[in-house]
């Protein structure tokens, strides 16, 4: 029995809405050689080939420059990815990808790297499959566009009056490699076609007819130029021009290669195989008809081809990739070198290229290689990224993140890849704060460039964010059993630290060590942070902060310069408030001794930013702004009695009180009520272990 509904379902409004967006055009044309031709005349970057179309695929989504510690950076915004909600977005690795899009356009100008094969080098979870994936995609959707659309051919026989040439029955024989229809221009005819083309063209564009048609198609325009005494003319009338659509399911432009057990793989995974059911048909062969021009490099011709972990290659393929590469043709078996058009793309991870590096049978291929580090991310902010992307609101159905819990995570993946600094009285963490773009009293950015280049493996070691992922996922799950639903740093924190117990990367204990350590450093600065907003969301007056802070610079710049301080109500002239200055410096165990010093160092700091164009702001000094924090919370605590918490007793007035703070949390630092409560007993309790010392 069918059920009548009020709207029926109209799957074309929905169709029409969807190609409306995506953008594409008329997929389905199709014409003769010469309707071909005028598009190539209008239109000549229909023309263009694998490595020029990906260099304006990237370049036509856009960019933004930025300074990084005075280097000059574009930003790429392809690897956003914004269009499938950022799946495969890139994160923090610019300048690596500036590289990437560097050797591109030199590739796509004809400078010479278009003969190389470019090779993606970094650890395990490093991106570069991600890098792989957003570019194959990209190729993908690029040519179902305007911009990006290309063409190939399919030989015809509509009244069947050539069996002979094309098979019995074959009435369509669509070239088997895709190949540019201009292709089939003999040698003689290219030049004066090009210049035809070619003249009075716009822009930087010009037609350049490069490389020949596959065996299959070879052989199908010989005898027909035989069969028509060399009538060209005759010959093109066979050819019906049509859209190509690139694809990696259909196997169409994109190709992906995977080395495999050696016993089971050989290199017509590559180059392709005859196939035996035709010869019967065709009689030999060595008939290219009767060939299967399906190999990994024949499908990617006017695209891409992705190797994975290439570098783990039976020799007897990198013959195939190194002609592939340097003279961009392949070789079938029983058939002669065949011209492929197609970007050349591998990663690796280390171990792999040390290999590489130390077999000299090897040589060939290492100079036939343009290597693109990928190194893991050194900047917190980015980390976090990653993390915030795999585990949104959409992913979670439910489960609660405390605040923090996924940057804490960050700033342990992050530390195990930095290197020591030289510096005796720098440590990993504010060097990573450096990297994040805080400052540091006496670190300018020539500091935190010699840094960089004082590094030798920063990036390439570490823990990979695969990891962080799996013992954040294990922390959610248990969230749901045991602590209603609710995700705290804590939590991820014993996840990383049992899993250390296991890793199957980590078998030095040294390094084991060293990473437990760095999980106590990480657990101290999350007890910083919430401390720090417990203590803002009880004094929460950031305008009673700028005036702290305006008093104190006031002081400060007075004592330095052995001035008099006006006093706003009296109008007097009066000596600096040591008493002042001293409640502040004292909070962040500023000695006595060192007080000038680090005066000296707030207005040399102040000097440098005026210099730059920029103004003071106390939230950019980390030590500064927790000083005056620490101070107004001094003044303000007194009001309530936090570490009550921690006791049964707590009398109404207080309870109201630690309710008011309790919503400035969740209001203002993105706290649910769990995660609320837990860290306001959790910093009670810290406050209580104080007032204990203090006794």
């Amino acid at each position: 029995m069918s059920q009548k509904t009020e709207k029926s379902l109209n799957l074309k409004s929905i169709i029409d809405k969807v190609d409306k967006v995506r953008g594409e055009s008329d997929l389905s044309w199709s014409g003769t050689f010469s309707e071909y031709l005028n598009i190539v005349k209008t239109n000549p970057s229909v023309t263009r080939n694998a490595y020029q179309r990906l260099y304006d695929l990237i370049i036509g989504y856009g960019t933004s420059e930025y300074i990084d510690v005075k280097k000059h950076v574009i930003h790429y915004n392809f690897f956003d990815d914004e269009e499938n909600g950022g799946k495969d977005a890139v994160f923090g690795l610019d300048i690596p990808l500036m590289k990437l899009v560097n050797v591109l356009k030199s590739a796509a100008l004809g400078y010479g790297t278009e003969k190389r094969v470019i090779l993606l080098h970094g650890p395990v979870g490093s991106a570069k499959s991600t890098i792989c994936r957003r570019i194959k995609k990209g190729v993908e959707g690029y040519s179902k566009t305007d911009e990006g659309c290309l063409y190939t051919f399919d030989w015809i026989d509509p009244k069947g009056e050539h069996e002979d040439i094309f098979g019995e029955g074959v009435k369509v024989f669509p070239t088997p490699m895709n190949e540019e229809p201009l292709l089939l221009m003999p040698l003689d005819y290219r030049t004066a076609l090009q210049d035809e083309i070619n003249k009075g063209a716009k822009g930087n564009f010009r037609v350049k007819i490069q490389g020949d048609i596959c065996p299959a198609s070879r052989f199908i325009f010989s005898k027909l130029m035989e069969k028509y005494d060399r009538n060209l003319e005759k010959v093109l009338e066979h050819i019906k021009v049509k859209r190509l659509v690139l694809s990696e399911a259909d196997r169409i432009g994109i190709g992906t290669f995977q080395p495999k057990d050696e016993k089971n793989q050989d290199s017509t995974e590559l180059t392709g195989d005859i196939n035996y059911r035709k010869i019967a048909q065709y009689g030999s062969d060595s008939d290219p008809r009767a060939f299967n021009f399906d190999g990994e490099f024949n499908v990617a011709n006017r695209g891409i081809i992705e190797f994975v972990e290439v570098l783990k290659l039976d020799v007897a393929f990198l013959y195939d990739l190194l002609g592939a590469s340097q003279e961009h043709v392949v070789k079938p078996k029983k058939f002669a070198q065949t011209h492929i058009d197609e970007v050349i793309i591998g990663h690796t991870n280390e171990p792999e290229y040390k290999r590489l590096q130390d077999n000299e049978f090897m040589e060939a291929l290492r100079d036939r290689t343009v290597k693109i580090d990928i190194p893991y991310i050194t900047k917190l902010k980015y980390e976090t990224n990653i993390y915030k992307k795999d585990f949104n609101s959409r992913v979670l159905r439910g489960v609660s993140i405390a605040p923090h819990t996924i940057e804490v995570a960050a700033m342990f993946a992050v530390l195990t890849r930095l290197e020591k600094p030289k510096k005796a009285n720098l440590t990993r963490v504010q060097k990573m704060k450096l990297y994040d773009g805080k400052s540091l009293p006496n670190y300018t950015e020539d500091n935190i460039k010699e840094l960089r280049k004082e590094t030798i493996r920063e990036g390439l070691e570490g823990i990979s964010p695969r990891y962080i992922q799996d013992k954040i996922s294990n922390a959610i799950i248990q969230a749901q059993q045991v602590n209603k639903g609710s995700v705290n740093p804590f939590m991820v924190i014993n996840e990383l630290e049992s899993g250390l117990k296991n890793h199957s990367l980590i078998s030095n204990e040294d390094l084991k060590a060293d990473y437990r350590e760095l999980l106590g450093v990480v657990k101290q600065e999350y007890e910083e942070i919430i401390k720090g907003e417990v203590q803002r969301a009880i004094s929460a007056d950031q305008a009673a902060l700028s005036r702290l802070c305006g008093n104190y610079i006031d002081n400060v710049k007075a004592y330095t310069q052995r001035e008099k301080v006006r006093n706003q109500f009296t109008g007097q002239d009066e000596n600096p408030d040591e008493r002042l200055m001293r409640s502040i410096e004292e909070k962040i165990d500023i000695p006595e001794s060192r007080k000038d010093d680090f005066r000296r160092e707030i207005m040399n700091y102040i000097g440098a930013l005026s210099l730059e164009g920029k103004n003071f702001d106390y939230k950019t000094n980390e030590r500064l702004h927790k000083a005056l924090e620490l101070k107004l919370f001094e003044d303000q605590k007194d009001s309530i009695k936090l570490t009550s918490l921690v006791t049964s007793a707590t009398d109404k007035d207080t309870q109201e009180k630690i309710n008011i703070v309790k919503t400035r949390l969740i209001k203002d630092y993105g706290y649910d009520d769990v995660s609320a409560t837990d860290v306001l007993h959790y910093v009670a309790s810290i406050f209580a272990r104080g007032d204990v010392k203090d006794q």
